[in-house]
C-alpha cells in the first residue's frame, strides 16, 4: 500500500495531453505556460526555412521572431499584381506550425496566386494564448498588405484560409474592430474572401474551447468569439465541415453560416457526411483523400466565381 501511495504521490495523469506527469511537472501544468516554450520539451520545432518557399520575418516581439513563408507561382515577377492566398495552420492554438499549412500555399501557387503560410504564437512553442494567435494572424496579413509591391500582389485580392483554430485566426483577419489582444488592430484592407475548414468560430462554452481554454474567464472567451464580434457584413466565405466532427461541432458551422446569410452575406457550407475533424486528412483513408480533392476543387470554383482565380485551373497534387 505504501508503495502504491508513493507512486501516486509522484505521478499524475494529464487529461489534456493523455500522458503521465511527474509531480513537479503536474504543478507546472496547472500554471500558465512559460513566455517561451522549449522545443525540446514539446518536440515541436519552429521552422526558419521551408523548402520551396521564401521566409520573411513579419513580426518581432521581444526576442521572438515570427516568420511567414511565401510561395510564388510559375512566371511570377515583382511587377505582378496577383491575388494572394494566406493559409493558417490549426492545432487548437496549442500546436502546429507553418509546415502544416505550406501545402495550401503551394496549392495556391499552382493556381497562379501568391501563397503565404504564416506562423503564430502557439502555446507549445511560444507560451502563447488564443489572443496572441489572433493578433499574430492579423499582423501577418497587415505585413502582406504593406509589402504588396515586394510580393507582387493586389491587396484587394487577398484570400485568407485556415483550418480548425487556424480558421479562427483566419476569420479574425476579416473583423475591422480591434482584436481581443493588446495592440491588435485589424488589417488595413480586409480579405476579399475567407476559406474555412472545420473552423473554430464560437469560443464560448456553447462552442469550442469555452472558459476552460481562457483561464476560466468568460469575458475572454466572449471577446474571442467570431460570431459575437464580427460585423454585419463579412467577406464572401466558404466553410467545409464534417458531420462526425467531435472536436469542433458541425453545428457551430451551421450556426455561423446561418448568421452570415441572415445578414445578407454570401456563405456556402460544404458538408461531408460521417467524417470527423480534419476530415480531409490521410487518417480517413480513401474517404479523406476524396474529401481533400473535393475541397480543393470547390475552393477553386468558389474563388473563380469571385474573379480571384482563372476558371478551369485545378491542381490537386498538393495535399494538406
Amino acid at each position: 500500500m505504501k508503495i502504491i501511495l508513493s507512486i501516486l504521490g509522484i505521478l499524475f495523469f494529464n487529461f489534456n495531453s493523455g500522458s503521465l506527469l511527474l509531480a513537479a511537472d503536474f504543478t507546472n501544468s496547472m500554471l500558465p505556460p512559460p513566455a517561451s516554450a522549449s522545443a525540446s520539451k514539446t518536440n515541436e520545432v519552429t521552422p526558419v526555412a521551408i523548402a520551396g518557399s521564401e521566409a520573411f520575418v513579419f513580426r518581432k516581439i521581444g526576442e521572438t521572431e515570427l516568420r511567414l513563408f511565401v510561395v510564388n507561382p510559375a512566371g511570377w515577377t515583382k511587377s505582378d499584381r496577383r491575388p494572394c492566398f494566406v493559409s493558417f495552420f490549426g492545432g487548437g492554438w496549442v500546436s502546429g506550425n507553418p509546415e502544416h499549412s505550406i501545402t495550401w500555399a503551394k496549392w495556391a501557387a499552382s493556381e497562379g496566386l501568391v501563397g503565404v503560410a504564416p506562423d503564430y504564437r502557439t502555446r507549445n512553442r511560444f507560451g502563447g494564448t488564443p489572443e496572441n494567435c489572433v493578433s499574430d494572424g492579423r499582423a501577418a496579413v497587415r505585413w502582406v498588405e504593406e509589402h504588396a509591391d515586394e510580393l507582387g500582389i493586389d491587396v484587394t485580392k487577398i484570400i485568407v484560409q485556415g483550418g480548425s483554430a487556424g480558421g479562427h485566426v483566419a476569420a479574425w483577419t476579416a473583423i475591422p474592430s480591434d482584436g481581443p489582444g493588446k495592440n491588435d488592430p485589424a488589417p488595413k484592407v480586409l480579405p476579399a474572401a475567407l476559406v474555412l475548414l472545420n473552423p473554430v468560430t464560437d469560443t464560448k462554452d456553447s462552442g469550442y474551447g469555452g472558459t476552460k481554454r481562457f483561464g476560466k474567464d468568460a469575458a475572454r472567451a466572449l471577446a474571442c468569439s467570431v460570431p459575437d464580434q464580427m460585423p454585419a457584413m463579412m467577406p464572401p466565405t466558404i466553410v467545409f465541415h464534417a458531420t462526425g466532427d467531435k472536436t469542433v461541432s458541425y453545428s457551430d458551422s451551421v450556426a455561423f453560416r446561418d448568421k452570415l446569410v441572415s445578414k445578407g452575406n454570401r456563405c456556402e457550407l460544404v458538408t461531408f457526411e460521417g467524417l470527423g475533424h480534419s476530415y480531409n486528412s490521410s487518417k480517413y483513408g480513401e474517404a479523406g483523400k476524396a474529401a481533400d480533392i473535393k475541397t480543393r476543387e470547390d475552393v477553386a470554383t468558389f474563388l473563380a466565381s469571385l474573379g480571384l482565380v482563372e476558371t478551369g485551373i485545378h491542381n490537386n497534387q498538393n495535399k494538406q
